[in-house]
């Protein structure tokens, strides 16, 4: 019964697998994509505000902005994804985007506003104000980086488990773990971070920043790992790969940003260590940064939470032998 048990709960993984990712990806739509509209005249930036919020199935959210350069300076800080520059004197607009925060939502939100300002016999030139670096290509060297981390953080933690058990033996062994993750942690985020920027040169400029963000999500794969195979055994793998690859990948904002998931996925995004790597290292990047705070907290209480999952589980378990044999 025992090997039908696993066999069915892989089977549950699998299908889980193809209805996260296809539910997904299966049809990117554009929600709410932050966008600024600049115009000398207030009357006219109002009336394209709420047109450009009126439209159907709300692709954009739209605000007005005093001028063109406190637009670009939010563009180039990630607080909005583009700006619609309005001339007043004529029907020759000018978009405003940033590739660095996003492809697909560059993308999607200059097909949106193209078609509306053809629409309205308008035409419009695109400015890329943030464009990938050149070994960027589609702006997914970051995604594909997270991943690698996060795959190595929880499959040193499961072959730990399967080399000497999946749950520590005792309380000792499972600190022993726990030490181990973190050199491998750090060897982890070097390596990947010299693997992008001096030997392929695909994200460059922001090696330390990359290597200790990289640190943290192996340490957070590796923490989570250890503390589900003390609570659940061998079992706790499974549960490690419905977390990280099943929920988490899709979720990420790889492919296709936040702002054109489902709803779901778009809602666990930030709170799991797959989408806050990921917007962590574009932020990194390409926007000075901004807004990275939020995310190396999110990444750093797993860690902390699978570390104390872990010890205290392992406590746990042995008390529990102790009385058992008692």
């Amino acid at each position: 019964m025992r090997t039908v048990g696993l066999i069915v709960a892989v089977l549950l993984l699998q299908l889980g697998f193809i209805l996260s990712y296809v539910g997904a990806f299966h049809a990117p739509t554009p929600q709410h994509i932050p966008l600024a509209v600049v115009s000398s005249s207030a009357q006219l930036s109002d009336q394209t505000v709420a047109k450009l919020n009126a439209l159907t199935g709300t692709p954009l959210q739209a605000v007005t902005v005093a001028d063109r350069a406190t637009a670009e300076q939010q563009i180039r800080d990630g607080e909005l994804s583009a700006a619609l520059v309005i001339n007043s004197q004529g029907t020759a607009d000018a978009l405003l985007t940033s590739s660095g925060g996003g492809v697909s939502v560059a993308s999607a939100v200059t097909s949106v506003v193209t078609q509306v300002e053809a629409s309205q016999n308008r035409t419009l030139t695109t400015t890329d104000l943030v464009p990938l670096q050149n070994g960027d290509g589609r702006g997914l060297t970051g995604f594909y980086l997270v991943i690698g981390w996060i795959v190595g953080g929880y499959l040193m933690a499961a072959l730990l488990g399967v080399s000497a058990g999946a749950r520590p033996a005792t309380p000792r062994r499972a600190y022993f773990r726990l030490a181990a993750i973190v050199p491998y942690a750090i060897v982890s985020g070097f390596a990947g971070a010299l693997i992008v920027d001096q030997v392929l040169g695909a994200l460059t400029g922001h090696f330390m920043a990359l290597w200790w963000v990289g640190a943290l999500l192996v340490a957070s794969a590796a923490t989570v790992t250890l503390g589900f195979q003390v609570l659940f055994g061998v079992i706790g793998i499974g549960v490690t790969v419905l977390v990280f690859v099943i929920l988490g990948n899709p979720s990420a904002g790889g492919a296709y940003q936040t702002t054109l998931l489902p709803p779901f996925w778009r809602k666990i995004s930030n709170g799991l260590p797959n989408g806050a790597g990921t917007d962590a290292v574009r932020r990194i990047v390409y926007l000075g940064s901004q807004g990275v705070t939020g995310h190396l907290v999110v990444i750093a209480i797993y860690v902390i939470a699978g570390t104390l999952v872990a010890a205290g589980g392992s406590h746990l378990a042995a008390r529990r032998r102790v009385g058992a044999t008692a």
